[in-house]
């Protein structure tokens, strides 16, 4: 793993910021500015479809949990996204899919089929990028916590329920397709968002992924709006209150 601090690190807004990369995986961390060596909770964010590590709403809850919590955070580039290199296979199917759904066909079984594909290889670049970070003198083999909704739950679910050190997780704007098994192994607190006018993924399919969870401690909260509707103001903050809960 190569690292480089990154110059808008800032020891007034408390937070260090660095750039790093694991084979072709590019990242980004977040940690406390002048965090001495220790263990402490590092939350994994994941981005949206289409959009990347560094997009204005990862990097603002990033700096949350850093500056409220104390944790450290990280996001990396999925396959097809952001730094990553060209893929062939992705882009083709990219391509069709948004000429299937110009065309008038339903989003949500291609949307699904696609993150599916995709979860397959972030799964364990996920995990050895917390191998690595959590090697790092300032983070340790601490609690991990998840963030991540739209894609960032279509990839992220597989994700908690194949790794034990994801002690809880914010997923949302999902649905059942195609992710139903890996909710049920899912049994660590879940904080659920759920588009209540989403028009991607249909309001039942959100609703039975919820309830697929096999986690004893979930909660689901609805907001109206579409799919890209801003989440509820007020979502960064309570995040973070519920990843301290289970987390610090």
């Amino acid at each position: 793993m190569r690292f480089t601090l990154r110059p808008e690190s800032s020891a007034a807004d408390g937070v260090r910021i660095r750039s790093f990369s694991l084979g072709d995986i590019p990242g980004v961390l977040w940690t406390p500015d002048g965090a001495a060596p220790g263990t402490r909770p590092l939350v994994l964010l994941g981005h949206g479809g289409g959009r990347h590590k560094e997009a204005p709403d990862v990097a603002a809850r990033a700096r949350c949990f850093v500056r409220e919590c104390g944790f450290a955070a990280a996001a990396v580039d999925v396959p097809g996204h952001g730094d990553r290199p060209t893929d062939p296979e992705l882009d083709a199917l990219a391509t069709a899919n948004g000429e299937r759904i110009a065309a008038g066909a339903d989003p949500y079984p291609l949307i699904a089929g696609f993150q599916a594909l995709v979860a397959r290889r972030t799964v364990p670049e996920w995990r050895a990028v917390l191998d690595a970070l959590q090697g790092l003198p300032d983070i340790g083999p601490g609690p991990a916590g998840y963030w991540g909704v739209s894609l960032g739950c279509g990839l992220g679910l597989p994700f908690v329920a194949a790794e034990p050190r994801v002690r809880a997780a914010v997923l949302g704007l999902s649905g059942a397709r195609a992710l139903a098994r890996e909710a049920e192994r899912t049994t660590v607190p879940v904080r659920f968002l759920l588009a209540w006018d989403d028009e991607r993924i249909p309001r039942a399919e959100g609703l039975a992924l919820f309830d697929a969870l096999g986690s004893a401690d979930k909660s689901l909260h609805a907001h109206p709006g579409p799919h890209s509707a801003p989440l509820p103001p007020d979502e960064p903050a309570e995040a973070a209150r519920f990843l301290a809960r289970h987390l610090a």
